[in-house]
């Protein structure tokens, strides 16, 4: 069964013009539930635990009722089996197990009850054991094969279920002698065990760091006055754990004392502990790979994606960082002369803590865009709201707020959406938006129940979680979100659309579980949302006085900003994903990984010098669950950009009905129940261009090959 816990993170990168109307009342649950029965739909919630002996208990039921399932699978004699009895059987006792995995997971990384996350800890390395053996039931996958060997008629759909559930069972070695399979299924083993506790010390990393006023020179006041960062009369805490506090001092501390410390403490986290999992993790992967046939680990994680191969992936990133060095040399050059000028410089060079605080001083003094004085334009709850029109216009859906009476914290909220022509229930969403100890902390999309058809025939309508990490509203002012932030919210909630829009009959192609290199480019392609005026219009405006719009000029700026400093920015993307691909290449089996020494090697090589006493390998959570694929949000965004363009050239722009739709119906609603390459061709209506992407960062189209491999539609 394919794998059944999924976090889609951010990489570590006719509306009018009338306000916006006030939120209604929230609907209840139940009414909702009854009007679904009357579309053949269901709606749910998670059950969820309350306490370690639920989590328990919860876990050990779904595995005995799962092994029991398939217990029936493997005793069906050739006659009594069937596509309903076999291959849909297996869709829906993975569907069923990923209930109570996905929020246990879950309750894993943002519990506030420290107990409850260890527990859940500890259940999802039993559920994730009990998973890998799954993949080794031979007496299911010899009873799948001889049905599957009797061709039997099903649409292009269930096919495809077929095709890739066998699949499955090869690429966890069912076709290997007995030993060698057994060793790979322990090793398989071993590795999610790992993998939960590098993710868990990455969340329980706290790093506190104590400063004075005077220290903090420059940081603004909505850091400042951040509830927990103000502890003594003239003693500012800052937590390297706390992303929106830990860039917000590397943006605008004027010391560089003061940036170096934090940068050093953000790149330290979780090191001790988790340097040696990471090494660990990796050696475990390459010795999978190596048994199964595979060159590396790369390759086997690529092969059933977009690329096909670890080298395709590594040299598109290559040829970008190539393509993109006049650019990076050019803005180092302008940074290092704004440093030159700084009170408080230690030395000339532009360093790791430094390229943030400099390149806010470069939009200040060159474009006059200060990202502090922008937050205004940006109040958490208005944001929201316009994002939300902007997609109920386009998707052609509904959003509306639903009461919540069973809360993990006081301010979660909840929301139902529908479409909007036949008020038909689409699909629920719950949204977590502010840091908190020991919560996960980066933003996220975490699927808890997927959609799919059910065997009664209703359909299963999916149930999402957004974990985000926004400034907290203080006393006196909402949470205000940086531009950045912004296009975060855009992305994340791209990742519910893409989740509830689904139409696919089986959980494993349904919303987002489509190729790792593809599932970022129709979230990122929404990011280009907040560049566009029409759309800010709906939302941005001064919190202080809510007529005052963000201008028109300073939008401009603000693009021209971005324009020049992405060679920055996207050299720092390339150098996590080259770092992922060369860790997960090949490796001899004698060969001792040093996973400290590869990845501050390539990302001093790639963007800036590191520290040698850091490791932001060991904090780098995106190595499990995108190992072998961080390439992907490169490989996704030149999709993004070329998808973007129908919107550009639409009647309406970004907020062009017409178009919406069609993403809707040919991107978010097929998700994987056909190859992706023709979903992309049915939206884009042509061949994709790689000209777009080329363009948003500022490299020369010539310079680079199409990333398309061969092709492997089909007819």
């Amino acid at each position: 069964m394919k794998r059944i816990i999924t976090r889609l993170a951010v990489p570590l990168f006719a509306l009018g013009t009338s306000a916006l109307m006030a939120q209604p009342t929230p609907k209840k649950l139940e009414d909702l539930q009854l009007a679904a029965v009357e579309h053949q739909v269901v709606l749910a919630l998670p059950k969820w635990e309350k306490s370690v002996e639920q989590i328990s208990t919860s876990v050990d039921q779904a595995i005995g009722d799962s092994n029991k399932r398939l217990d029936a699978i493997a005793a069906l004699t050739p006659v009594a089996a069937t596509f309903a009895n076999t291959f849909q059987e297996i869709d829906q006792i993975g569907f069923e197990a990923s209930l109570v995995a996905s929020r246990i997971f879950w309750l894993k990384e943002t519990s506030p009850d420290k107990a409850l996350r260890e527990a859940a800890s500890e259940a999802i390395k039993k559920f994730e054991d009990w998973s890998v053996s799954t993949d080794y039931r031979e007496d299911v996958y010899q009873v799948l094969r001889a049905f599957a060997d009797t061709k039997p008629a099903g649409d292009e759909e269930d096919q495809r279920l077929i095709q890739d559930t066998l699949l499955d069972y090869k690429r966890a070695g069912l076709a290997l002698p007995p030993d060698q399979r057994k060793k790979v299924e322990e090793l398989r083993k071993e590795l999610a065990r790992v993998g939960t506790d590098f993710d868990s010390n990455i969340a329980a990393s706290t790093t506190l760091l104590t400063f004075t006023l005077a220290e903090l020179e420059g940081v603004p006041e909505s850091i400042l006055a951040a509830p927990g960062v103000k502890t003594g009369e003239d003693t500012y805490t800052i937590d390297a754990n706390i992303s929106f506090q830990v860039l917000g001092v590397l943006q605008n501390a004027v010391r560089e004392s003061i940036r170096k410390k934090i940068y050093l403490a953000r790149d330290s986290r979780a090191k001790d502990n988790n340097v040696p999992l990471i090494k660990k993790m990796v050696e475990l992967r390459s010795e999978i790979a190596t048994l199964l046939g595979y060159n590396s680990w790369a390759d086997y994680q690529i092969e059933p994606r977009m690329a096909g191969k670890g080298d395709t992936a590594l040299q598109f990133l290559q040829n970008l960082k190539t393509g993109l060095q006049p650019k990076l040399d050019q803005e180092l050059a302008a940074l290092k002369e704004i440093k030159s000028k700084e009170k408080y410089s230690e030395n000339p060079d532009v360093n790791l803590w430094d390229w943030r605080y400099l390149s806010e001083q470069y939009r200040k003094q060159k474009f006059e865009v200060d990202t502090e004085v922008l937050r205004n334009y940006f109040p958490y709850q208005k944001v929201l709201e316009g994002m939300f029109a902007t997609y109920e216009r386009i998707f052609q859906i509904k959003l509306e707020p639903v009461q919540l009476n069973d809360k993990w914290v006081e301010d979660l909220q909840l929301y139902y959406v529908s479409d909007s022509k036949t008020n038909a229930p689409l699909g629920l969403f719950y949204l977590d938006m502010f840091p908190r100890e020991g919560k996960y902390n980066h933003f996220a999309q975490f699927g808890l129940i997927d959609g799919k058809r059910l065997p009664n025939g209703t359909y299963q309508r999916p149930t999402v979680a957004l974990c985000c990490n926004f400034p907290p509203p203080q006393k006196d002012k909402p949470s205000l979100l940086s531009h950045g932030d912004v296009e975060t919210l855009f992305h994340e909630f791209g990742h519910a659309m893409h989740s509830i829009l689904t139409q696919s009959k089986y959980a494993r192609f349904s919303g987002t579980s489509v190729p790792r290199d593809f599932v970022e480019a129709p979230s990122q392609m929404l990011e280009k949302w907040v560049w566009d005026k029409a759309v800010l219009d709906t939302f941005a405006a001064d919190y202080r006085n809510p007529k005052k719009k963000l201008p028109g000029d300073i939008l401009k700026k603000m693009k021209a900003a971005k324009l020049a400093l992405t060679g920055m920015t996207y050299r720092r993307q390339l150098s996590f994903g080259i770092t992922d691909l060369v860790l997960h290449g090949p490796h001899t089996s004698s060969e001792s990984i040093d996973v400290v020494g590869i990845s501050n090697r390539i990302l001093s090589e790639t963007l800036l010098p590191v520290d040698p006493s850091t490791a932001m390998v060991a904090s780098f959570g995106h190595l499990n669950g995108y190992d072998g694929g961080y390439y992907g949000y490169a490989w996704s965004d030149a999709i993004a950009a070329d998808m973007a363009t129908i919107f550009e050239k639409s009647p309406d722009g970004y907020l062009d009905r017409e178009v919406g739709l069609r993403m809707r119906e040919e991107i978010y609603a097929i998700g994987n129940s056909r190859d992706v390459n023709i979903s992309i061709e049915k939206f884009l209506g042509r061949p994709r261009s790689l000209a777009p992407f080329l363009d948003s960062i500022g490299v020369n189209a010539a310079l680079e090959p199409s990333p398309t491999p061969a092709s492997k539609k089909k007819k």
